[in-house]
C-alpha cells in the first residue's frame, strides 16, 4: 500500500531518505508553458539541501539543448548533463545498442527534437522534419524512390503526421529487410497547458496496426530507457523517482529498484489508485502537488 504524505515530518522523512531525486517534467513540473505552483521552489529546496536532481521525460519534441531552453524560460534551473528524453535515450540506443553502422539511417517520424538529438549521437537519418514529407499530397508508391540503407524507423510525437509519412516508415519496414521498427514511447496521450491530447503513442498505432506488430519501445518504464544513463552513477536505494503516470514514470522507477512518488497533478488521478478498481501499480509515496514538499522549506 501507498504511504500518503500530508505533514511537514512526512515530507523531512522524504529528504533525509533520498540522495538523487529523478523528476518527470510533463504533469510534474508543469502544464505546457505554465510552472505547477510550488515546483520552481522546491527544485530549489531540493538543490540546497545538497540533492542531486535529474530530469527524465518521454517528451521526445525537444532534444536536451531545447529542454534546457524551456527550463530557462520557466526560471528552472537545470544543467543539460540533468536532462534525459526520450528523444536522447533513442539516439544513445541506436548509437551503442544497435551499433547502427555509418552508412545506415533511421526514418524518423517526429519533430526537431529527435533529429538534433540523432545528429548528436552520429546517426544519419531522414524524414522527420524534411518539407518533403510534412505535406498533405496524396502518397503515390509511383513516385517514391526506396532508400535501401534505411535499417530503423522511429516514431516519436509528431505534430504534422500524416499519410506520407505512416506510408514511407510502412514500406521500409515491409521492404528492407532486417529494418527495425522503434518508437521513443508509449505513452497513449500527455497533458498540455488545457487539457490532454494524443500522445506518441497514438502515432506509431496506425504502422501497429498495418504490420501486426509492436515497435521496440525505448522512453519510459522500457529497461531500454536506462542505456541513457550509462554513465550516471547513483545509489537506487537512495533514488526516487517522481511521477504522474502509473504506467510510465512508477513502473520506470520500479524497474530500476527506486522508490516512486506519485503526484497526482497529471495523468494519474485519485480514483486510478484507491477502490475496487485500483492499479496493480503501487506506488511507495503518494502526494497531491510536488508543490507540496514547500513545507519543509529551505532548510
Amino acid at each position: 500500500m501507498a504511504t500518503h504524505l500530508s505533514v511537514k515530518a512526512d515530507y523531512e522523512a522524504l529528504l533525509d531518505k533520498y540522495d538523487t531525486w529523478m523528476f518527470d517534467c510533463d504533469g510534474v513540473l508543469w502544464h505546457g508553458d505554465r510552472p505547477i505552483d510550488g515546483a520552481v521552489e522546491v527544485l530549489d529546496i531540493l538543490r540546497k539541501r545538497g540533492k542531486r536532481l535529474l530530469f527524465v521525460t518521454n517528451n521526445a519534441s525537444k532534444s536536451r539543448r531545447s529542454y534546457k531552453g524551456k527550463f530557462d524560460q520557466l526560471g528552472v534551473e537545470a544543467r543539460v548533463d540533468e536532462i534525459y528524453g526520450s528523444a536522447y535515450a533513442a539516439a544513445v540506443y541506436i548509437s551503442s545498442v544497435m551499433k547502427l553502422p555509418k552508412h545506415k539511417k533511421v526514418y524518423v517520424i517526429g519533430m526537431s527534437g529527435i533529429e538534433e538529438e540523432l545528429r548528436e549521437e552520429g546517426v544519419a537519418f531522414l524524414g522527420g522534419t524534411d518539407p518533403a514529407d510534412n505535406t498533405l499530397e496524396p502518397f503515390s508508391l509511383a513516385n517514391f524512390t526506396l532508400d535501401t540503407d534505411v535499417a530503423a524507423v522511429l516514431c516519436g510525437l509528431d505534430l504534422k503526421i500524416n499519410y506520407t509519412k505512416i506510408s514511407k516508415a510502412f514500406q521500409y519496414l515491409t521492404r528492407n529487410p532486417g529494418c527495425q521498427f522503434l518508437a521513443t514511447n508509449d505513452d497513449s496521450t500527455f497533458p498540455s497547458a488545457d487539457g490532454l491530447l494524443p500522445g506518441a503513442g497514438s502515432i506509431s498505432a496506425p504502422l501497429r496496426f498495418a504490420l501486426e506488430r509492436d515497435p521496440i519501445s525505448i522512453g519510459k518504464p522500457a529497461r531500454q530507457c536506462w542505456t541513457a544513463f550509462r554513465q550516471i552513477h547513483f545509489d537506487p536505494g537512495r533514488t526516487i523517482m517522481i511521477g504522474d503516470r502509473l504506467n510510465t514514470d512508477i513502473l520506470f522507477g520500479q524497474g530500476g529498484g527506486l522508490a516512486t512518488l506519485l503526484v497526482l497533478t497529471g495523468i494519474t488521478l485519485k480514483e486510478d489508485i484507491t477502490g475496487p478498481n485500483a492499479s496493480p501499480i503501487v506506488p511507495t509515496y503518494v502526494t497531491q502537488s510536488i508543490g507540496d514538499l514547500r513545507t519543509v522549506g529551505s532548510g
